[in-house]
Protein backbone atom coordinates (compact mmCIF):
# COMPACT_ATOMS: atom_id res chain seq x y z
CA UNK A 1 0.00 0.00 0.00
CA UNK A 2 1.69 3.19 -1.19
CA UNK A 3 0.73 6.81 -1.71
CA UNK A 4 3.06 8.12 -4.38
CA UNK A 5 3.38 11.62 -5.78
CA UNK A 6 4.95 12.74 -9.02
CA UNK A 7 6.28 9.40 -10.27
CA UNK A 8 7.04 9.47 -14.01
CA UNK A 9 6.96 6.25 -16.04
CA UNK A 10 8.30 5.80 -19.56
CA UNK A 11 6.78 2.85 -21.47
CA UNK A 12 8.67 1.53 -24.50
CA UNK A 13 7.21 -1.28 -26.64
CA UNK A 14 6.69 -1.72 -30.38
CA UNK A 15 3.36 -3.53 -29.85
CA UNK A 16 0.57 -0.88 -29.72
CA UNK A 17 -1.86 -3.17 -27.85
CA UNK A 18 0.60 -3.83 -25.02
CA UNK A 19 1.58 -0.16 -24.88
CA UNK A 20 -2.04 0.97 -24.59
CA UNK A 21 -2.83 -1.66 -21.93
CA UNK A 22 0.15 -0.61 -19.81
CA UNK A 23 -0.49 3.11 -20.32
CA UNK A 24 -4.10 2.90 -19.13
CA UNK A 25 -3.15 0.72 -16.17
CA UNK A 26 -0.31 3.04 -15.08
CA UNK A 27 -2.46 6.16 -15.44
CA UNK A 28 -5.15 4.53 -13.28
CA UNK A 29 -2.49 4.02 -10.62
CA UNK A 30 -1.78 7.75 -10.64
CA UNK A 31 1.53 7.70 -12.54
CA UNK A 32 2.55 10.37 -15.06
CA UNK A 33 3.06 8.29 -18.23
CA UNK A 34 4.78 8.82 -21.59
CA UNK A 35 5.09 6.17 -24.31
CA UNK A 36 7.39 5.35 -27.24
CA UNK A 37 7.24 2.60 -29.86
CA UNK A 38 10.91 2.52 -30.78
CA UNK A 39 14.28 3.08 -29.17
CA UNK A 40 15.51 6.40 -30.53
CA UNK A 41 12.21 8.10 -29.74
CA UNK A 42 12.41 6.66 -26.22
CA UNK A 43 15.91 8.02 -25.65
CA UNK A 44 15.01 11.51 -26.89
CA UNK A 45 11.80 11.48 -24.84
CA UNK A 46 13.69 10.42 -21.71
CA UNK A 47 16.00 13.44 -21.98
CA UNK A 48 13.00 15.77 -21.82
CA UNK A 49 10.65 13.75 -19.60
CA UNK A 50 13.28 12.58 -17.07
CA UNK A 51 11.32 9.47 -15.98
CA UNK A 52 11.90 7.73 -12.67
CA UNK A 53 11.13 4.28 -14.12
CA UNK A 54 11.37 2.95 -17.69
CA UNK A 55 9.50 -0.21 -18.70
CA UNK A 56 11.48 -1.38 -21.69
CA UNK A 57 10.79 -4.11 -24.26
CA UNK A 58 13.93 -5.94 -25.41
CA UNK A 59 12.88 -7.00 -28.93
CA UNK A 60 12.26 -3.86 -30.99
CA UNK A 61 13.13 -3.00 -34.60
CA UNK A 62 16.11 -0.69 -35.06
CA UNK A 63 17.65 0.09 -31.69
CA UNK A 64 16.92 -2.85 -29.37
CA UNK A 65 16.12 -2.66 -25.67
CA UNK A 66 19.68 -3.42 -24.59
CA UNK A 67 21.04 -0.37 -26.44
CA UNK A 68 18.19 1.80 -25.13
CA UNK A 69 18.88 0.60 -21.57
CA UNK A 70 22.56 1.55 -21.89
CA UNK A 71 21.66 5.04 -23.13
CA UNK A 72 18.97 5.62 -20.50
CA UNK A 73 21.47 4.85 -17.75
CA UNK A 74 23.73 7.60 -19.13
CA UNK A 75 20.88 10.12 -19.05
CA UNK A 76 20.23 9.90 -15.32
CA UNK A 77 19.02 7.88 -12.35
CA UNK A 78 16.36 5.91 -14.22
CA UNK A 79 15.20 2.54 -12.89
CA UNK A 80 14.93 0.19 -15.88
CA UNK A 81 12.65 -2.85 -15.90
CA UNK A 82 13.15 -4.92 -19.06
CA UNK A 83 10.40 -6.99 -20.71
CA UNK A 84 11.07 -9.87 -23.05
CA UNK A 85 9.26 -12.77 -24.69
CA UNK A 86 12.43 -14.82 -24.39
CA UNK A 87 13.36 -16.93 -21.39
CA UNK A 88 17.05 -17.37 -22.18
CA UNK A 89 19.31 -16.74 -19.20
CA UNK A 90 21.83 -15.02 -21.51
CA UNK A 91 19.32 -12.26 -22.28
CA UNK A 92 18.61 -11.64 -18.61
CA UNK A 93 22.33 -11.55 -17.78
CA UNK A 94 23.03 -9.18 -20.68
CA UNK A 95 20.26 -6.81 -19.60
CA UNK A 96 21.38 -6.75 -15.98
CA UNK A 97 25.01 -6.29 -17.00
CA UNK A 98 24.05 -3.21 -19.03
CA UNK A 99 22.44 -1.68 -15.95
CA UNK A 100 18.85 -2.96 -15.99
CA UNK A 101 17.41 -3.03 -12.48
CA UNK A 102 14.86 -5.78 -13.03
CA UNK A 103 13.65 -8.24 -15.66
CA UNK A 104 10.24 -9.71 -16.49
CA UNK A 105 9.30 -12.36 -19.06
CA UNK A 106 6.12 -11.97 -21.16
CA UNK A 107 3.38 -12.78 -20.52
CA UNK A 108 3.32 -11.20 -17.06
CA UNK A 109 0.65 -9.99 -14.65
CA UNK A 110 0.06 -6.26 -14.30
CA UNK A 111 -0.02 -6.68 -10.51
CA UNK A 112 3.47 -8.19 -10.50
CA UNK A 113 4.82 -5.39 -12.70
CA UNK A 114 3.24 -2.86 -10.35
CA UNK A 115 4.87 -4.54 -7.34
CA UNK A 116 8.26 -4.39 -9.05
CA UNK A 117 7.78 -0.71 -9.90
CA UNK A 118 6.98 0.02 -6.25
CA UNK A 119 10.08 -1.92 -5.18
CA UNK A 120 12.27 0.15 -7.50
CA UNK A 121 10.73 3.40 -6.23
CA UNK A 122 11.24 2.35 -2.61
CA UNK A 123 14.90 1.63 -3.28
CA UNK A 124 15.86 4.40 -5.71
CA UNK A 125 13.39 7.20 -4.97
CA UNK A 126 12.22 6.89 -1.33
CA UNK A 127 11.71 10.68 -1.23
CA UNK A 128 8.70 10.24 -3.55
CA UNK A 129 6.88 8.08 -1.02
CA UNK A 130 4.73 10.24 1.21
CA UNK A 131 3.72 7.17 3.15
CA UNK A 132 4.65 3.52 2.76
CA UNK A 133 3.25 0.51 4.60
CA UNK A 134 5.47 -2.57 4.82
CA UNK A 135 4.19 -5.37 7.04
CA UNK A 136 3.61 -3.94 10.55
CA UNK A 137 5.54 -0.75 9.71
CA UNK A 138 4.09 2.53 8.47
CA UNK A 139 6.68 5.10 7.38
CA UNK A 140 5.47 8.70 7.08
CA UNK A 141 8.33 10.70 5.60
CA UNK A 142 6.46 14.01 5.85
CA UNK A 143 6.21 13.74 9.63
CA UNK A 144 9.42 11.74 10.00
CA UNK A 145 7.41 9.14 11.92
CA UNK A 146 7.46 5.36 11.91
CA UNK A 147 4.63 3.32 13.40
CA UNK A 148 4.99 -0.32 14.40
CA UNK A 149 1.80 -2.32 14.98
CA UNK A 150 -0.12 1.01 14.93
CA UNK A 151 2.12 2.46 17.66
CA UNK A 152 4.18 5.54 16.84
CA UNK A 153 7.78 4.91 17.87
CA UNK A 154 9.72 7.57 19.80
CA UNK A 155 12.79 7.85 17.58
CA UNK A 156 15.69 10.24 17.30
CA UNK A 157 16.45 11.64 13.82
CA UNK A 158 19.23 9.08 13.33
CA UNK A 159 17.11 6.20 14.63
CA UNK A 160 14.38 7.22 12.18
CA UNK A 161 16.78 7.18 9.20
CA UNK A 162 18.33 3.88 10.29
CA UNK A 163 15.02 2.07 10.81
CA UNK A 164 13.62 3.47 7.57
CA UNK A 165 16.69 2.21 5.68
CA UNK A 166 16.42 -1.24 7.28
CA UNK A 167 12.67 -1.59 6.67
CA UNK A 168 12.67 -0.31 3.06
CA UNK A 169 15.42 -2.83 2.29
CA UNK A 170 13.79 -5.67 4.26
CA UNK A 171 14.97 -9.12 3.29
CA UNK A 172 18.39 -7.83 2.22
CA UNK A 173 21.58 -8.23 4.27
CA UNK A 174 22.97 -4.77 5.02
CA UNK A 175 26.59 -4.52 6.15
CA UNK A 176 27.72 -2.04 8.81
CA UNK A 177 29.75 -0.10 6.25
CA UNK A 178 26.73 0.17 3.93
CA UNK A 179 24.56 1.38 6.82
CA UNK A 180 27.18 3.94 7.83
CA UNK A 181 27.38 5.28 4.27
CA UNK A 182 23.60 5.55 3.82
CA UNK A 183 22.59 6.74 7.30
CA UNK A 184 25.61 8.59 8.70
CA UNK A 185 27.17 9.66 5.37
CA UNK A 186 30.37 8.91 3.52
CA UNK A 187 32.37 11.44 5.54
CA UNK A 188 31.50 9.87 8.92
CA UNK A 189 34.78 9.37 10.75
CA UNK A 190 33.54 7.39 13.76
CA UNK A 191 33.62 3.71 14.63
CA UNK A 192 31.41 1.04 13.05
CA UNK A 193 30.32 0.07 16.57
CA UNK A 194 27.96 3.05 16.58
CA UNK A 195 25.68 0.93 14.37
CA UNK A 196 25.46 -1.76 17.07
CA UNK A 197 24.50 0.85 19.67
CA UNK A 198 21.65 2.17 17.51
CA UNK A 199 20.47 -1.31 16.54
CA UNK A 200 20.28 -2.22 20.23
CA UNK A 201 18.19 0.88 20.91
CA UNK A 202 15.82 0.09 18.02
CA UNK A 203 15.36 -3.48 19.25
CA UNK A 204 14.35 -2.16 22.67
CA UNK A 205 11.81 0.22 21.16
CA UNK A 206 10.41 -2.56 18.96
CA UNK A 207 10.35 -5.07 21.87
CA UNK A 208 12.52 -7.27 19.65
CA UNK A 209 14.25 -9.07 22.52
CA UNK A 210 14.47 -12.33 20.57
CA UNK A 211 16.08 -10.52 17.61
CA UNK A 212 13.51 -12.01 15.24
CA UNK A 213 12.70 -8.70 13.54
CA UNK A 214 16.17 -7.17 13.20
CA UNK A 215 18.44 -10.16 12.75
CA UNK A 216 22.20 -10.13 13.17
CA UNK A 217 24.13 -12.16 10.59
CA UNK A 218 27.58 -12.59 12.06
CA UNK A 219 30.30 -11.21 9.84
CA UNK A 220 27.74 -9.97 7.30
CA UNK A 221 25.49 -7.37 8.88
CA UNK A 222 21.78 -7.01 9.65
CA UNK A 223 18.51 -7.99 7.99
CA UNK A 224 14.92 -7.04 8.78
CA UNK A 225 12.56 -10.00 8.35
CA UNK A 226 8.91 -9.17 7.67
CA UNK A 227 6.53 -12.08 7.19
Amino acid sequence: MHQIKGVKILLVDDEPAILQFLELGMQNEGFDVQTAQEGLTAVNLAKQFQPHVAILDVMMPGMDGFEVCKMLKKIGNIAVIMLTAKEEVDDRVKGLTLGADDYMVKPFSFEELLARIHARIRNQFPNLLEEVVIGPFRIDDRRKEISFDNRILELSATEYELLKFLVINHGLVLSKSMILDKVWGYDFGGEENIVEVYIRSLREKLNDRERLLIRTLRGAGYRVDIS
